[in-house]
């Protein structure tokens, strides 16, 4: 398992929503004179993917080198038939990530982008519309999906640019000796950058290099927390150790709040639940969000260490998938995510600790079941590391 690098010399901007977001990647598309990379793991058939569809066939069609990476299970198999017959018939080059799970269980759950080699956008955002909720209802969201991306110049494209041209080159058809000398290319990279911008480091989970990268920086913000620590996910259901670390940093006096998304997929709630006595008895502060999906991992710990990106704080995304954060040590850009947040728990459901003593006792026994149906076939996906 490698460091994390924190790279100096970064200019960061938080964008909120795909009001923010899909804008910026329309525009960066419209500019790009190179090369573009795209790696989602959600790529809809609406009419925001329509829009982003259309500016990559813009810049493929002016003789930009456009490459495409979308995950089979979060497309869909239909839906990545169609989208890869309509980008190959425009110039641009598309690969489905382990379709039919020829590879095993693992997904890309990333979401990056690298434009022409120095813009860069990392997230939680797929490409698909904000106020369509994106599971098999497909229901109409009372307000946008809550979630964030960030747009990146600065010393720390160039790293992001490596991995994902990587991760293109290893969906191809690589011999062994070639996918060594990128293992030791991707393994060895570094950034170089000046001290006249934000430190900010580019954290990767896999299943070789980085199995506990994301895990363990995060356990690290905790263990080194003074004051404060915010985190938001829609899905909670980490590991044993996550889970203490939280305990832990609550009970030596941290500030720790979990906004929490609730609603959408019942026994993913339950399983959330399970942990609620544990984590409320320690003092830890637990939000729901209820107002529409919540689908932003975002962290932020003191007032000088934050992360957005694609990992949950569940199983799937802390041991199974791939996926991609950046960390970045910087007060502005600290100061401006914790203010989203704090909102958002201002506008959420505060759960009191005499509340949840009054569930009743089936309402006890299904969190339970559903948390012992979870962990059982988390650890078999896993081959026991998760507990």
């Amino acid at each position: 398992m490698r460091p994390v690098g924190l790279v100096a010399g970064n200019q960061l901007r938080l964008l909120e929503c795909g009001a923010e977001f899909f804008p910026a990647l329309i525009a960066a598309f419209d500019a790009a004179t190179v090369e573009i990379h795209l790696e989602t793991y959600m790529f809809a058939d609406d009419l925001t993917g329509a829009s982003i569809k259309a500016a990559l066939l813009r810049a493929a069609a002016r003789g930009v080198v456009v490459y495409v990476i979308t995950d089979w299970i979060g497309t869909g198999r239909v839906q990545s038939i169609r989208l890869d017959r309509d980008l190959r018939a425009g110039g641009v080059h598309h690969r489905s990530f382990n379709p039919w799970f020829r590879r095993g269980l693992a997904r890309t759950h990333r979401k990056l982008c690298v434009v022409d080699g120095d813009l860069a956008f990392i997230g939680g955002l797929n490409i698909n519309d904000d106020m369509i909720s994106d599971d098999a209802a497909r229901s109409v969201l009372p307000e946008p999906r809550w979630d964030f991306a960030v747009e990146i110049h600065g010393p720390l494209v160039r790293l992001m640019h490596l991995e994902i041209e990587a991760q293109w080159l290893r969906m191809g058809s690589l011999k062994l000796l070639a996918r060594w000398e990128l293992f030791r290319e991707t393994r060895s990279a570094r950034g170089a950058g000046n001290g006249s911008g934000a430190l900010a480091g580019l954290v990767i989970r896999d299943n070789l290099r980085n199995r506990r990268t994301i895990q363990r920086v995060t356990l690290q913000a905790l263990g080194n927390a003074r004051r404060s620590a915010i985190l938001a996910t829609p899905y909670f259901a980490p590991g044993r150790k996550l889970r203490e670390a939280l305990a832990q940093a609550a009970a030596r006096g941290i500030d720790v709040t979990l906004l929490l998304g609730v609603g959408q997929f019942r026994m993913q709630d339950a399983v959330a639940h399970s942990f609620y006595p544990k984590l409320l008895q320690c003092g830890v502060k637990v939000v729901e969000f209820r107002r529409t999906q919540l689908h932003a991992k975002v962290a932020v710990v003191d007032d000088d260490w934050a992360t957005v990106g694609s990992s949950n704080y569940d199983g799937l995304s802390l041991f199974v998938n791939q996926e991609a954060n950046i960390v970045i040590r910087d007060l502005p850009f600290t100061e401006r995510l914790r203010g989203h947040i704090e909102q958002a728990v201002r506008g959420g459901t505060t759960i009191a600790p005499e509340d949840f003593a009054h569930v009743g006792r089936l309402a006890r026994i299904w969190y339970g079941a559903a948390y012992f149906c979870y962990r059982g076939l988390l650890r078999i996906a896993t081959l026991g590391r998760y507990s």
